[in-house]
Order: structure tokens, then C-alpha cells, then sequence
């Protein structure tokens, strides 16, 4: 038994929302690992449409762990959003030329960097997750949550804005299943240990 195929668009047999991520997408800037999934209500080309004011002239990525879950309407923010917010006004002028392109002659727009989530991170329905923001591994963002700083691995947390709930394991717990990191086992060694790795006796999984 060595599970579903990485390679296959869509995992379920005769449903078509539900997808390995990984294989629908186009941009180079977004990289996914594998197994990772999402679902959508209506069409799973709908993640790049999720992937807002991502403009090849950031430069930034967004860059999403192997084994996660992304629910339906997750969206991600990126630095193409960014507006001044230092000087007398806000508005980009410059994107708009002819002539206006030379207010910004020696500045440049904020740019908090890439968007990271980690590995086996569940990201709930209608959630909203900002430009530069790392979501560690293991963590759980709650529905409708709007993410605005970094998450620690093995955290939970939801609102606007996200705010800890709790840790899903006490400190030796999170610092083990770190070290192990058992999503870049080989998948026939994850196939072995799925009854641990859906189990909570750590020191059982080989």
C-alpha cells in the first residue's frame, strides 16, 4: 500500500473540488509541496485568484509545506498590496505613469517578504493570511481568521486579528515532532505509521 498519488490533480474518486495543489498550479512564484490539498466549493483554479495582488515585480513567493489543508476561500495577500504608509498620502501614483512614476524615484514600497507555511498546517475556511507572514509547522488557523504576524508551530489560533487559542502539545511534544519531521519520510515509511501519526503516543511512531 503507498497511498494516493502525489502526481494526480484530483485524489477523490468522481470529485473534482478537492485537489493536490501542487499539480493545478501555474505560477513559478507559488511552490507547493506534496500532498498537500485544496478544497474549493465551486472550482480549484480558484487558489492562484486567492493569491491577491501578486505582481511579478514584488518578486515575492508564497511557499506552502507538504501535507496541508486549505479550506475554501483562503486568501493570501501579497506585497503587491503594500501601499506607503509614512508620507503625507498613501495613494500610488506612480503605478498610474505618465509622469507620475517619478514620485516614487528613490523610494519603494514596503515589502514585508515571502509568505511561508510550514508543514501538516490546516488553514480553515475563509481565512486570510498577510504578506510576510511564516505559519509554522503544525499549526491550525481557525475560520475566518486574519493572520497578520508570524504563528509558532503547533499553535492554534483564530480571530481578527489572529490571536493564540492554544498549543496543540505541551513544549517536549512540539520540540520532538519538529525534530522528526515526519513529512519528509519516504511514503512507504509514512504508510507504516499512519495509525501512529493519527494517534498521540509520539514515542510509538518508528
Amino acid at each position: 500500500m503507498q497511498g494516493p498519488n502525489k502526481d494526480e490533480i484530483f485524489p477523490l474518486p468522481n470529485y473534482d473540488k478537492l485537489c493536490f495543489l501542487k499539480n493545478v498550479i501555474k505560477n513559478p512564484n507559488i511552490i507547493v509541496g506534496d500532498y498537500t490539498y485544496y478544497d474549493d466549493f465551486e472550482n480549484v483554479e480558484n487558489f492562484e485568484k486567492n493569491v491577491k495582488y501578486h505582481f511579478d515585480f514584488t518578486g515575492d513567493q508564497l511557499i506552502i509545506g507538504k501535507f496541508c489543508m486549505i479550506a475554501s476561500g483562503v486568501s493570501f495577500i501579497m506585497n503587491g498590496a503594500n501601499h506607503l504608509t509614512d508620507a503625507v498620502s498613501t495613494y500610488p501614483f506612480a503605478i498610474f505613469g505618465n509622469g507620475w512614476e517619478k514620485s516614487m524615484e528613490g523610494k519603494s514600497y514596503p515589502n514585508k517578504g515571502n509568505v511561508i507555511v510550514g508543514n501538516d498546517v490546516w488553514i480553515g475556511h475563509n481565512a486570510t493570511i498577510m504578506a510576510g507572514v511564516t505559519i509554522g509547522d503544525g499549526a491550525i488557523i481557525a475560520t475566518n481568521s486574519t493572520v497578520i504576524k508570524d504563528v509558532p508551530p503547533y499553535t492554534i489560533v483564530g480571530g481578527n486579528p489572529a490571536k493564540e487559542i492554544k498549543k496543540r502539545f505541551n513544549e517536549e511534544t512540539i520540540d520532538k515532532l519538529l525534530m522528526l519531521k515526519w513529512w519528509d519520510w519516504p511514503i512507504e515509511k509514512i504508510t507504516e505509521n499512519l495509525q501512529n501519526l493519527t494517534g498521540n503516543l509520539i514515542d510509538k511512531l518508528k
